[in-house]
This record gives structure tokens, C-alpha cells and sequence, in this order.
């Protein structure tokens, strides 16, 4: 759609009504390249990232409640901010850039009640502009702060230098050390302010988009003016303020500062990566294997339009490449719920780690193949060996509190061995293959008709209701095995609604001779087709579940099976539940006449 902006915006003030628009709509280029020309590749002959592997934790800094809620439709209440800080310092950050202090009253506000209740161990970062007054109310904002640092900007790329402030390079260079300079002189050079650590941090704001010659340049300055130790090093934080070319290209350019910035032990690297390419993560993971020491970033990624880097997805790529983050998220759905109230935005379901679907299988394949992991898992674990090694899932869901029973979930789409997961991890029933198999056709059609994923009481109710200890009519009141001979003959007391009758039958085990029984009792001959058994628990009080599938002729001459479960301390009296459970679910769907 064309509008003249300059045509509405002046009619809007003066109160008047808008022209008729006509809408007009373009097409995709099919030569992009004459609008959007590609992005600048940096002449690094000798780059090294690609051959690096990260071995440690960066610097974390959180900016969260500074990048991150000034992102928001509906800003964070103090309150809430509040909740937030602490939450940042529970999980271990170090570094937390609060606010914008000279924005508002709130946010000045709130700096002060981080810089007294912020441990000794956390540095209160602060932003600012480079205009006196304001550096002058930030410096004030974190007086008397165990640690601090003030955090300046310029915009150095020349877009943005020629665009939006008409300002050469050496007028760039200048104002960034006059206010250096001043900031200098109201915290570290003042004695009065001594109670402070403090620290500076430069960024070379669109250094994506800034030649890298210039970033260096400018950079130095600032250091120069700064004064930095190896002991007290200053920050020059690298931010892709907009992603404007792929991770490679800002990882050159990270090595080429870190490569080329004098006194590089007086300095600290960090990058701030916003994900308009999507490419945050990769952008900061490759940012470290160019040499940057420190990542900024926010909890799930909130950030400016598409976002900052989600540190949560940055720091636990790490965990599961044995790399200790440190920054806990044991408890990542206290982090979830913390994140979701006070941003007021959800964190997407499939998102890295955070996401609820994210340890969710609903696909069959998948499903099984989890199942076979967990199951070989066990038998490791009972070696001594805890080494994580399981299909489709990089992470142990338990690491980040979450609980097994969510790694599979049951819909049409599911397979045997979703259902059969469900079945194991709830009742303790490791069902047979066919038994699997049998069940998962009853879970689709339940699921279909349904419209729906399944919950995991309905699975559990499915199953006991088809399978397990289906005792109308019939219910086992007593038996009684005696040997005959090489056989053994059996007496059972059955009971209904009508009274109790006692069956009796022979073979050579009670299994097969309760089967004869109810062979003789209904006039129709039954098979055992299939037998499993496991024990639930252990020592003596455990009880045997038993898996008995059954066959007989129905209606139509055809031989057919049916499963029943059967579950008791004594495996006699379990195997004969479980076929009285075919036998009453067959009355039931009047493929038996009483």
C-alpha cells in the first residue's frame, strides 16, 4: 500500500479528513540484488573461529528489564520488575542492565531499589545517551552501588551517522570521548564515588552494519580516554543491533575487532545479537569462537522487533555439550511462569528448551524410539553409567524440572508406543508388542472420534476398562488346582448378578486348565494365543501382571483374539483375572451368550 505520509500526518493534525486512498500492491522482486544489495563480507583470510570449539561460559549480562521491557506493548509495573530482578539473580546472573534511568521517575525509582537490594556480587549496569544532563541523572542512579556500570552508545554505522544525525566520522569519534570523559569524571575520578567498583561499557551501536575499521578506531578512543587495567578491564559490547548479514559474516567481524583492538587484556568483547535473520543464537555462538568473552541477551529472547538473543537457548546448547552455563534453570517452568506474567507474552510452544511442546512426542516412529532410549538408559544406569544418549531428545527434560511423563503425548498420530509409554509410566504395565499394537488402535479411534490428543487419565481409563480386571458379570470368588495324573484339574467359583457357579476344567497348568473350563462352561473352544508376565516392584509383597491374548471362534467361524491384563501377588490367580477379563469383555459385547 503507497501513502504520503507527509500528506496524512498533516491532515490528521488539523483535524480534517483523509483523501480517498487508492491501494496499490507490489510484487516480490525478481532481482532483489537492485534493493537490497548483499551484505559486505570482511577480509579475514586467516579467520580462526571455524576451528574453535567453546569450551567455557561467557559473562552473562540480562537485559531483560532494560532491552527487553522497553520492547513491551505493556511495560513491566514496578512490581513486577521487582519479581523479575530477583528472579535474575536466583538463576545467576552476575550482570544486569536495569533501566534507562533517565527515561522516567519509575525507572530512576527502580535503579535505586536494584542498587540496594542487588547482592555484592551483581553489577547493576545502567544505560544512557550522550548528552550531559542524562549521563549526569544515570551516574546518580547507582550512587553508593557495590558494583556498577555505566553503559553509552553511539550510532557509528553509516546509515545511521548520515541518515538520522548528519554526523561525520571524527564528530562520532569526539562525542564519544567527551562523554567518556565525563563519565569518567563522575565516577572513578571522583573520590567521593569510591565506595563503587565501577566500569565502563561502549557500544558501537549498528556495529553489524559499522565498517570494522571505524568500530576499532572509535573504540580506541573511548579506550584511551577510559583508561582501563587488566585488572579493571573495560566493556566494548559488538551489538547487531540489526541483523543485517548471516552469523558467519558477524563472527568475522568480532575477530577482526579482537585481532585488532590494542591492549586486548584491558578489554572485554560482548555481543547483543537481535534475531532479525532469525540467526541470534548462531550469531552469539559464533561471536564466542571469535574471541567475545560476554553475552547480552533476555530470557526467552523478548527483546526490539524480532527479539534479542534467548539466553535460555544460548547457555543450555552449552549444558548439553558438557559445558557447565552457569546460570541455573533447574526449575525452568518458575522461569516460565515468571517470564509469561510479567512480559505478558507467551513463550512460544515450540521454542528451544522453553517451549511446552518441545519435549513432546506425538509422532509414532518418535514415540518408539524414545521408549527403546529409556528403556536402554535403564540398563546403563545400572552399570554406573549415567551418560545421556536418547533418540529426539538432546536434553534430559528432568534437568530443567520437567517430568517424563510429558515426553509423550497421545493423538491420532500416535503410534504403539505412545500409548504403550503412557500405560508403563503410569501403571507400571510393560504391555507385550501385540498388546501394543491392539491397544494403539483403540487409543486412534478414541483420539478421532475425540477430535483431540488424549490426557493420560483417559489413556490409563481405556486401558483398564478394555483390559485389565474386567470383572462384570463374572467376578473370581475362589480356585482350586489339584494334579491328575501329569495334568492339572482346576475347580473355580464364579460369581454374578445371579448367584456363584463353580467351572472346572484340566490341562497341563492352571492356565490351560481354567481355559478348558470356561471352554466347557460357554460351549466354545478357546485358545491361548499369546502369555507375558512381568513383576510390579520388588520383595515379596510384589505383585505379577500378567498378559494373556486369547482366541476363539465367533459368530462367523472366524478365529479372532481378544487381550486381557491380570494383576495379583500370587501369577496363578493373576493369568486367570486376566482371561476372566477376555471372557467378560466378549459377554459384554455379546460374542458370548450367558
Amino acid at each position: 500500500m503507497r501513502i504520503n505520509f507527509r500528506v496524512f500526518i498533516r491532515t490528521l493534525s488539523s483535524g480534517g479528513r483523509l483523501p480517498p486512498v487508492k491501494l496499490t500492491y507490489q510484487n516480490m522482486l525478481k532481482d532483489p540484488s537492485i534493493k537490497y544489495p548483499p551484505p559486505k563480507h570482511i577480509n579475514l583470510p586467516n579467520r580462526t573461529w571455524p576451528n574453535k570449539v567453546i569450551t567455557k561460559a561467557p559473562r552473562w549480562l540480562s537485559t531483560d528489564l532494560r532491552d527487553g521491557n522497553q520492547s513491551l506493548p505493556d511495560p513491566m509495573s514496578v512490581a513486577e520488575k521487582k519479581e523479575y530482578f530477583h528472579k535474575l539473580v536466583e538463576i545467576g546472573f552476575k550482570e544486569i542492565e536495569v533501566s534507562f534511568p533517565s527515561a522516567s521517575q519509575t525507572d530512576f525509582d527502580f535503579t535505586r531499589y536494584a542498587v540496594e537490594h542487588a547482592p555484592e556480587d551483581v553489577s547493576i549496569q545502567v544505560l544512557t545517551q550522550s548528552r550531559e544532563p542524562l549521563v549526569r541523572r544515570t551516574v546518580e542512579s547507582v550512587k553508593g552501588a557495590k558494583k556498577a556500570i555505566i553503559h553509552i552508545y553511539l550510532a557509528t554505522s553509516d546509515v545511521f551517522r548520515d541518515v538520522v544525525f548528519g554526523m561525520s566520522k571524527e564528530d562520532a569519534i569526539s562525542k564519544a570521548v567527551e562523554t567518556t570523559k565525563l563519565v569518567r569524571s563522575l565516577t572513578k575520578d571522583d573520590p567521593s564515588m569510591n565506595e563503587t567498583e565501577w566500569n565502563l561499557e561502549f557500544s558501537p551501536e549498528c556495529f553489524s552494519d559499522t565498517p570494522v575499521e571505524f568500530a576499532v578506531e572509535i573504540c580506541e578512543a573511548v579506550k584511551k580516554a577510559w583508561e582501563p587495567t587488566a585488572e579493571h578491564p573495560m566493556i566494548f559490547n559488538l551489538p547487531a543491533t540489526v541483523e543485517v548479514a548471516g552469523p558467519n559474516v558477524y563472527a568475522d567481524q568480532i575477530e577482526y575487532f579482537c585481532t585488532h583492538i590494542t591492549e586486548r587484556e584491558k578489554v572485554v568483547v560482548s555481543t547483543h545479537c537481535h534475531n532479525d535473520r532469525g540467526c541470534g543464537v548462531a550469531a552469539t555462538e559464533l561471536g564466542i569462537l571469535a574471541g567475545a568473552d560476554r553475552v547480552e541477551g533476555c530470557i526467552f529472547g523478548n527483546g526490539e522487533r524480532t527479539g534479542n538473543v534467548d539466553l535460555v537457548t544460548v547457555a543450555l546448547n552449552m549444558y548439553t555439550q558438557g559445558i557447565a552455563p552457569e546460570l541455573d534453570f533447574s526449575d525452568l517452568e518458575s522461569v516460565i511462569e515468571v517470564s509469561e506474567r510479567c512480559n505478558k507474552i507467551n513463550v512460544h510452544p515450540r521454542a528451544p528448551y522453553g517451549g511446552s511442546l518441545v519435549v513432546c512426542a506425538f509422532s509414532g516412529s518418535h514415540q518408539d524410539a524414545i521408549k527403546k532410549g529409556f528403556s536402554k538408559a535403564e540398563e546403563r544406569v545400572k552399570k554406573g553409567d549415567i551418560r545421556w544418549a536418547m533418540p529426539y531428545l538432546p536434553l534430559d527434560p528432568k534437568d530443567i524440572g520437567r517430568n517424563y511423563e510429558a515426553v509423550i503425548r497421545v493423538n491420532s498420530q500416535s503410534g504403539k508406543g505412545g500409548a504403550s509409554w503412557v500405560i508403563l509410566r503410569s501403571l507400571g504395565l510393560d504391555l507385550p508388542r501385540h498388546l501394543q499394537v491392539a491397544f494403539s488402535t483403540l487409543v486412534q479411534h478414541k483420539a478421532d472420534s475425540l477430535g483431540r490428543e488424549l490426557l493420560t487419565e483417559e489413556i490409563c481409563q481405556l486401558f483398564t476398562n478394555e483390559y485389565l480386571h474386567k470383572s462384570d458379570p463374572f467376578h473370581l470368588v475362589d480356585f482350586n488346582i489339584t494334579k491328575v495324573k501329569d495334568d492339572r484339574e482346576i475347580k473355580a467359583v464364579l460369581a454374578s448378578s445371579t448367584g456363584e457357579v463353580t467351572i472346572s476344567g484340566q490341562g497341563n497348568g492352571p492356565i490351560s486348565a481354567f481355559v478348558d473350563a470356561l471352554s466347557n462352561k460357554f460351549g466354545i473352544l478357546f485358545e491361548v494365543v499369546n502369555y507375558s508376565e512381568h513383576s510390579l516392584g520388588s520383595g515379596s509383597s510384589s505383585k505379577a501382571a500378567t498378559y494373556v491374548e486369547l482366541s476363539y471362534l465367533n459368530s462367523n467361524d472366524k478365529r479372532v483374539s481378544k487381550w486381557g491384563c491380570g494383576i495379583h501377588t500370587d501369577v496363578s490367580q493373576a493369568s486367570i483375572e486376566a482371561i476372566l477379563s477376555v471372557v467378560n469383555s466378549l459377554i459384554d459385547s455379546k460374542e458370548i451368550s450367558i
